[in-house]
């Protein structure tokens, strides 16, 4: 059995995840996600879709873009 690195939790359904050279161990999708997913620089919700960017910053939606300055970014839904 391998162990999360979020929970810790030692369990027999496991899996990697492999991103910039690096292997990353869950046990579930809540953790990968917890561990891996970029933060909103506006209202810092995990950002599990496509997301936005603009100047480094990563935005969940237009709103909070346009909450930093970004007019330019729009969604498309």
């Amino acid at each position: 059995m391998a162990v999360c690195e979020v929970c810790s939790n030692d369990y027999d359904m496991t899996f990697e995840v492999r991103a910039a050279g690096a292997v990353h161990i869950f046990d579930s999708l809540e953790c990968a996600a917890q561990r891996m997913a970029p933060t909103c620089d506006n209202c810092q919700c995990r950002i599990l879709g496509h997301g936005l960017q603009a100047d480094g910053q990563f935005f969940c939606c237009a709103h909070c873009a346009r909450q930093r300055g970004h007019a330019q970014l729009v969604d498309h839904a």
